[in-house]
């Protein structure tokens, strides 16, 4: 268990009312995106204390929801892990991204392990440091507290619901993402870049272990990269 001591009532009030209620708003669709965890884990098979284990030690819903679909599906837990590494070495540049803005000393640990593709978002959405430091750490605490309830209700729901694919509840996570992307897809490069990920992860699905074509997806960000110097080539 993680013990996170933050002062929380500083955060907050650095939180505009709209930064706070869009923050509150992710927390619960991620705790009902941990309901489903919870649920689908519990309903394929595996023990209580797996899903509510690996929530409070991982923390990736991504990685999560990969290790448990790999086991159930009959595969070896080895495997699953490592899929779960390739999938959260997405972290890595998040990390970079973030150094800042987490601090220094003991506040590595805990920001580091509520570090999510949401509370990161936040952050790098603010302008201002003070804000970036609120947005980061009320997102991941507040993530981190209603995942964890709700993989627990979602957990004891799938002792008892015989079959979790009839609600859809496998749908919850990739709607959560695809909420905090399309934002930023008015934009023309983010918009190119990522839709050549999306074609590379594709074209890679059929012929790479899971996790992989994912971390392909990454190269689009080339084409980012590279449109960056034309813009600004024809703006002079």
């Amino acid at each position: 268990m993680v013990f996170i001591i933050v002062p929380m009532r500083s955060i907050w009030r650095t939180l505009d009312r709209g930064l706070a209620r869009d923050i509150a708003l992710v927390c619960l669709a991620d705790g009902v995106v941990g309901l489903s965890y919870g649920a689908i884990s519990v309903g394929g098979g595996l023990p209580l204390w797996v899903p509510i284990l690996l929530s409070i030690v991982v923390f990736a819903g991504a990685s999560q929801f990969l290790f448990v679909g790999i086991v159930a599906a009959g595969g070896s837990p080895i495997a699953a892990m490592v899929a779960g590494l390739l999938v959260n070495t997405r972290h890595i540049p998040f990390g970079l991204a973030v150094s800042d803005v987490i601090g220094r000393g003991w506040k590595r640990w805990p920001g580091s392990h509520v570090m999510t593709d949401e509370n990161v978002a936040f952050a790098m959405g603010q302008d201002e440091l003070e804000r970036q430091r609120a947005a980061y750490w009320a997102g991941g605490i507040g993530i981190f507290v209603c995942w964890n309830i709700g993989v627990v209700i979602g957990g004891l729901a799938g002792s008892v619901i015989t079959d979790t694919d009839v609600f859809g509840l496998d749908a919850a996570f990739p709607a959560v993402l695809m909420a905090l992307v399309l934002p930023s897809l008015r934009d023309r490069r983010t918009r190119t870049a990522a839709l050549v990920g999306v074609v590379i992860a594709l074209v890679a699905t059929p012929f790479l272990p899971a996790g992989l074509p994912v971390l392909l997806a990454l190269l689009g960000l080339l084409c980012y990269r590279s449109d960056k110097p034309a813009v600004e080539e024809a703006t002079r």
